[in-house]
């Protein structure tokens, strides 16, 4: 499954994509990983989260963060859930383009390693490309 949090900066979509990694944990039997492109948030998250800060290593397109993700599950293959914090701040240079054939690899990813990927993107809900529309989050 793959989940989409769209909305402006300043919209609390990275308190609720804490929310959900932090009480996800709570009843997993896999690893569940979070990535994000600074520190600020690393000690909001349950100490069984593994963090995975990006800002060392510079990705400036959608392939070689799935790359980055390919690599986080070559090195263990009992991951569960994946969530990403801010895809336009991890990828400078997204186009909508772009962020359609990201989200749609990760769900391919995801149907083949059975993970969960949740992801936060600073953008209207109303601008998020039809395509991937319906990986929206809803409550």
């Amino acid at each position: 499954m793959v989940t989409i949090l769209a909305g402006e900066k300043g919209e609390g979509k990275t308190k609720k994509l804490i929310a959900m990694a932090n009480e996800a944990v709570k009843g997993s039997h896999g690893h569940t990983v979070f990535i994000d492109s600074d520190n600020r948030h690393m000690y909001d998250l349950h100490y069984d989260i593994r963090f995975v800060e990006t800002s060392d290593f510079p990705l400036s397109n959608y392939r070689e963060l799935i790359g980055f993700i390919y690599g986080i599950l070559s090195q263990d293959s009992d991951i569960e859930r994946i969530y990403i914090d801010g895809v336009f701040n991890i990828v400078k240079d997204l186009s909508n383009e772009d962020l359609v054939k990201l989200f749609l690899k990760l769900k391919k990813m995801s149907e083949k390693y059975s993970l969960d990927f949740t992801a936060s993107a600073n953008i209207l809900v109303k601008d998020v490309p039809d395509e991937i529309k319906d990986l929206l989050f809803s409550e």
